[in-house]
C-alpha cells in the first residue's frame, strides 16, 4: 500500500492548516502521528492511504492535524474545529456526523498457531488456566468489550492488561499485546481486528486468529463494530461527498483494507448513516 494515489493530491504530511485556506479547497484530517496500523507522521496506515484517495478524488489538498488519540481527541478535532475529518470512528458516533460504515471488524483471539488453541469465545473453561492479554483504556466505564466479559466471568486473576494508549516513546505502542503472544508473554489475547491482523503478520512466528463468538449473556456486549467517517455536526454537505467516494471507489478502499491485513465481517443489513 506504498502505491500513490492520484497525482492531483498534494500531500502536506506535516503542519497545520492554514486559516487563510479558502473553504473546500483543503481536506484537514485530524490522525494520531503514531498509531500504525491506522496512521501515522510518515503516512504509512491504512487510513493515511484513504485518506489520500478521498482528497484527490475530491481534488483537494491533504493537511494533517496531528494529535495522540487520547481522552479529548475528538472535542478538540471535530466540536473545537481543528478538522474536517477523521477517518475511524463507530458508525452513528455521537460526537459527530458520520458517513456510511466503510469496514466492519471484530475483536479477535490471538494465539500461537503452534499452541493449537481452538478458543472461540470467552467462556471457553480452558481459559481458567490460561494468561488472557487484554487491550486497556483505564477507566473501567470505558474498558474494552473483552475486559468487561472476562470480569463478568470471574477472569480478572488470569488477565494481563495492555494500555490502548502504551508508551508513546515507542513506535506504534498497540503493538505490545500482539508481540506478547508472539513471545509466549500471554497465551491467548483479545485484540481489536485492524491491530490484531496487522502486527500478526509481523511476528516472527505464526499467529492464528479467530472472532470472538459472543455467548447469550453477551449479547448486549458486542465485540463487532462498523467503522465509519466523521465530520463535524451540521456539515451534511462535506458528509455526503465523502459518503458519495466511498460507494465510487469501494474497490480500492477494500484492496487498501486487504493489503494491511483487516479483518472483516458482514454489515448487519440494518445499518446505514443517522
Amino acid at each position: 500500500m506504498k502505491k500513490v494515489v492520484g497525482c492531483l493530491l498534494l500531500v502536506a504530511c506535516v503542519g497545520v492548516a492554514r486559516a487563510e485556506e479558502p473553504a473546500r479547497k483543503v481536506l484537514r484530517i485530524s490522525a494520531d502521528p503514531n498509531n500504525l496500523p491506522f496512521s501515522n507522521e510518515k503516512c504509512e496506515g491504512f487510513e493515511n492511504k484513504v485518506a489520500e484517495l478521498i482528497a484527490a478524488d475530491l481534488g483537494m489538498e491533504l493537511q494533517y492535524n496531528w494529535r495522540a488519540q487520547r481522552r479529548g481527541f475528538f472535542r478538540i478535532a471535530l466540536k473545537e474545529g481543528e478538522c474536517d475529518l477523521v477517518l475511524g470512528v463507530p458508525a452513528g458516533f455521537e460526537r459527530a456526523l458520520t458517513t456510511k460504515p466503510y469496514y466492519r471488524s471484530s475483536y479477535m483471539l490471538v494465539t500461537r498457531k503452534d499452541r493449537h488453541l481452538d478458543i472461540h469465545s470467552l467462556d471457553d473453561p480452558r481459559l481458567k488456566s490460561l494468561k488472557i492479554g487484554v487491550q486497556v483504556i483505564g477507566n473501567d466505564a470505558t474498558n474494552t468489550p473483552p475486559v468487561h466479559a472476562l470480569a463478568r466471568l470471574g477472569l480478572t486473576e488470569n488477565i494481563v492488561g495492555y494500555t490502548l494508549y502504551g508508551d508513546y516513546t515507542r513506535a506504534n505502542p498497540p503493538a505490545r499485546i500482539v508481540e506478547a503472544v508472539a513471545g509466549g508473554e500471554v497465551d491467548i489475547a483479545a485484540v481489536w481486528g485492524p491491530l490484531a491482523g496487522y502486527f500478526a503478520a509481523k511476528q516472527p512466528v505464526e499467529l492464528r486468529l479467530q472472532p470472538i463468538e459472543p455467548t447469550d449473556a453477551d449479547a448486549v456486549l458486542p465485540f463487532e463494530y462498523s467503522i465509519a467517517m466523521g465530520v463535524r455536526k451540521g456539515d451534511k454537505e462535506l458528509r455526503d461527498r465523502v459518503d458519495d467516494v466511498l460507494q465510487r471507489r469501494k474497490r480500492e478502499i477494500d484492496r487498501i483494507l486487504d493489503e494491511f491485513k483487516v479483518p472483516r465481517v458482514a454489515a448487519k443489513r440494518t445499518e446505514g448513516r443517522p
